[in-house]
């Protein structure tokens, strides 16, 4: 029986989970590419795999944002962003410690937050997992940019059809009519063809290649040997990078795990959760830490410790280290370290002060998160020697994690740190939401209150919900930027104009209430900002599919 969808709040984005099982052990499964957690108990092989699972644990599944039945009013979502929605759904639902298992591109994100937050994984668990989506030399099992381009002319022609190729997911379901059926409805409720194109645009610069050997936690990695899509070549990689990882190859083309010989993966995954008993605490993980230096700190009247100290609070970073005018911090993962370090770029620059900083992702002490040794002060201090004012310098590894941040990158140059004996290539930041133009905007800068852009417009937003005259103008006031400034911001960080942003949280608020209050169609259209339950109605069924009633009759 499909177990009851609830919701929790990842900021402000809604995601969507379910819980059930019987066992005394958390299990959070992560999908991979889209998915949509209703739709998942209409396919009785994936029905029976998931009811097997929740006879050892208690089994917690989710959308990720932009996905399914979670808010859709952002279609670009970096991977520390998944790990926060992998937070707060376990958050929601009191779990301290679980079993991340991770199917395809939810692989890559479950090994990043095992790297991350060791003492929140009991194990590590994946299937048809991959490292990096685009073709390189040191790792030539991934697609070239030209097998890519195959698959974006596919969604863009073909998305949600029967032309989509899906059998060489599931090759063994190949002939079986009802499967390829269900699976190809279960993608086009999982995303809308736009979503899904940046999404795949997105998956095809990952690369977690250098944060592997930070995992620490027992890990079983799964792949069957002719699978298509990911090459067994990509899981015995992965494998031989996490210190005692366990892999396990099975015979058979199918990329979906609930496809072909499931019963041997469901033994697998079976014995390996019950008989694995890892350390109480883990005393290393993985931290980006970000080092900056003041350049021409001359208005005496600013106090330009408390204001680093706001911006690095906002953006959940600590600072652990202030001597004269460098500062060090850490961080939960490399986009709030960005961009925090980009708005605190530009809070200097309007008091004529510079900024020069330089971001690393490394490996360290737990309790690094209140201290720096010596070793790491030294390394962050070669960097910022080289770094101009108002310039942001960052590592490889730092790069690779920033896919669906909204910035660019040039390369900057090779840095030889004497005391690993390892080289590092260094890139400077391009803030595309920022184009380069630093015209100031026509009203007062407001600081910021919720950690990112996002996060402010959306509580703006809704603090307007009911408003039908709030548009662009009122938000930049509030925001404190120009209209450019915001068109540029938003299109970079949700693939959406302003207009489109609010149309959209408006019909998810309005969705919310349809589906959670006794209020009819008229009284939430007004209530959310629609001058007529007409156009209302209207808008609803161009973003969801289907009609306010329709959903009202779906449900009843």
């Amino acid at each position: 029986m499909k177990p009851t969808t609830q919701y929790t709040k990842s900021g402000r984005i809604n995601i969507a989970y379910q819980v059930f099982g019987s066992g005394s052990i958390d299990l959070v499964y992560i999908p991979g590419w889209v998915s949509n957690i209703d739709w998942m108990w209409t396919c009785p092989e994936l029905v029976h795999f998931l009811e097997e699972l929740g006879k050892i644990a208690r089994v917690i599944l989710f959308d990720k944002r932009g996905t399914g039945l979670s808010d859709r009013v952002v279609e670009l979502s970096t991977l520390e962003e998944r790990m926060d929605d992998i937070r707060a759904v376990m958050d929601a639902v009191g779990s301290e410690k679980a079993v991340l298992f991770g199917h395809s591109e939810g692989g890559s994100v479950s090994a990043l937050f095992a790297a991350t937050y060791p003492n929140r994984v009991i194990s590590l668990i994946t299937f048809g997992i991959f490292a990096k989506r685009r073709y390189a030399a040191e790792y030539p099992w991934a697609p070239t940019d030209k097998e890519r381009q195959v698959v974006y002319d596919m969604i863009e022609n073909s998305w949600g059809s029967g032309e989509m190729n899906l059998e060489t997911l599931a090759p063994s379901k190949a002939h079986d009519k009802t499967f390829m059926d269900w699976l190809a409805n279960y993608f086009r409720s999982g995303a809308s063809p736009s979503a899904a194109m940046v999404l795949t645009k997105m998956n095809t610069q990952i690369d977690i290649i250098d944060i592997l050997g930070s995992i620490k936690v027992p890990t079983l990695i799964m792949q069957r040997t002719n699978d298509i899509d990911v090459k067994i070549e990509e899981g015995r990689f992965i494998a031989e990078r996490i210190k005692g990882a366990k892999f396990v190859e099975f015979p058979g083309k199918d990329h979906l795990f609930w496809a072909g010989n499931t019963n041997e993966i469901l033994e697998e995954m079976k014995s390996f959760i019950l008989n694995i008993k890892p350390p109480r605490s883990y005393q290393e993980q993985l931290f980006t830490i970000v080092a900056t230096r003041i350049t021409s700190p001359e208005n005496k009247s600013v106090d330009y410790q408390a204001l680093i100290q706001q911006y690095v609070e906002q953006y959940r970073g600590n600072i652990v280290q202030w001597n004269n005018h460098t500062f060090i911090a850490t961080f939960e993962g490399p986009s709030k370290a960005v961009h925090c370090s980009i708005d605190l770029m530009d809070a200097f620059r309007d008091k004529n002060a510079g900024l020069s900083t330089a971001i690393h992702i490394k490996e360290a002490a737990v309790d690094e998160a209140h201290f720096i040794r010596d070793e790491t002060k030294k390394f962050f201090d070669s960097i910022l020697q080289q770094a101009q004012r108002n310039q942001i310098l960052l590592t490889q590894t730092v790069k690779n994690l920033l896919s669906g941040a909204g910035l660019s990158f040039n390369p900057f140059k090779t840095f030889f740190d004497t005391q690993s004996g390892e080289t590092f290539s260094l890139f400077s930041v391009i803030d595309q939401m920022d184009g380069g133009n630093h015209q100031a905007s026509p009203y007062p800068k407001q600081f910021p209150q919720n950690g990112s852009l996002l996060e402010n417009v959306l509580q703006s937003i809704d603090s307007h919900l009911d408003d039908e005259s709030f548009g662009v103008e009122t938000l930049c006031k509030e925001i404190g930027i120009s209209e450019r400034q915001l068109q540029r911001k938003l299109k970079a960080v949700t693939n959406k104009s302003p207009i489109q942003l609010i149309s959209s949280v408006r019909l998810h608020r309005a969705k919310e209430l349809l589906l959670g209050s006794d209020q009819n169609i008229a009284e939430i259209a007004y209530q959310t900002g629609f001058s007529s339950p007409s156009y209302f109605s209207k808008c609803f069924k161009k973003e969801f599919g289907l009609s306010p009633s329709a959903l009202l009759q779906t449900q009843a």
